[in-house]
């Protein structure tokens, strides 16, 4: 019973920045925006997180300034992709560049210092009831932090004007333009809050996670972000235990090699991103249930007519 309650909380922080970013990707792309740039994004939101953390002694300053970073890269995206329709992958894929080399320049200072991680939740008779106890009510706040985002985006894109406008974007941006719906400020703003959760899921593997800095320590967690809101068919519902599943597969290198010490843990290490490429490939066998639920417009600049 150890072992597996210490894989399940193992399980349940490590799907914690998958959910932020994951979530915020769902969103951007909700309004017809691909947002390629998620590695990136972490990766500026990780080491500026860490910076103020290491700075002030407070990681929940880290998390905000981590945020914030997010914001700021994801700003330049909307400044080439949004308004001056620049091609969406390249912008994308340029900020990932730029993230990974700003990340590993400003972070040389950092490299091998810690900082004083999140805290976790102690609720007398509640923390301490056992492992069931122990696993709902002795994480840290961002764990649940992570389910309440989830369940929100849920509901915002399901029962709310907002979503109904979200969608309608990027189902068709020139339609919505027509009913007269600010569509550029509907995309720019989806992309800021994208950026904003991909920031704060950097800045909780660099003050909660690990707690300390490494260089590229996101590891293609970003990458998978993005794959994640395909497989979940750009629903949260679907992202929210796809977030966990992937979560299981990333930790299973480190429980697998115990298990079965036979198998080199170069083989386990590769194991999450083999499960990444398996559910793409499915997904893409099933063209018609992509086509149902993604975005019409997605990857598609538009310029309104007014």
């Amino acid at each position: 019973m150890g072992m597996l309650e210490q894989a399940i909380a193992t399980i349940l922080v490590a799907a914690t920045p998958f959910l932020f970013a994951g979530l915020g990707e769902l969103v951007a792309e909700k309004t017809g925006q691909l947002n390629l740039g998620v590695e990136g994004m972490m990766l500026v939101g990780a080491v500026a997180a860490f910076a103020a953390a290491f700075a002030t002694g407070s990681p929940w300053l880290g998390l905000i300034v981590g945020a914030l970073a997010g914001t700021a890269l994801a700003a330049v995206y909307v400044l080439f992709s949004v308004v001056l329709l620049a091609n969406q992958a390249a912008t994308g894929l340029a900020l990932t560049i730029f993230g990974i080399g700003a990340s590993g320049l400003f972070g040389q200072a950092y490299v091998g210092e810690t900082v004083v991680p999140l805290p976790k939740l102690d609720l007398p008779g509640l923390s301490d009831g056992g492992p069931i106890g122990r696993l709902a009510f002795g994480q840290d706040p961002m764990v649940y932090a992570g389910v309440v985002a989830a369940v929100a985006v849920f509901v915002v894109l399901r029962f709310t004007r907002l979503g109904l406008m979200i969608r309608a974007v990027g189902d068709s941006p020139e339609a919505a333009d027509a009913m007269g719906l600010p569509v550029l400020a509907i995309r720019g703003g989806a992309v800021l809050f994208g950026g904003a959760m991909a920031g704060l899921a950097g800045a909780y593997l660099s003050v909660a996670y690990t707690p300390m800095w490494g260089e590229n320590m996101t590891a293609g967690r970003g990458w998978i972000a993005v794959a994640l809101v395909v497989f979940a068919s750009w629903r949260p519902e679907r992202l929210f235990v796809g977030a966990y599943l992937f979560a299981a597969f990333t930790q299973l290198q480190f429980f697998g090699q115990s298990i079965v010490p036979q198998v080199p843990s170069q083989a386990l290490a590769m194991v999450p991103y083999l499960a990444t490429i398996a559910a793409l490939v499915l997904i893409s066998r099933s063209r018609m249930a992509t086509r149902v639920h993604a975005p019409a417009s997605i990857g598609r600049a538009f310029r309104p007519v007014r």
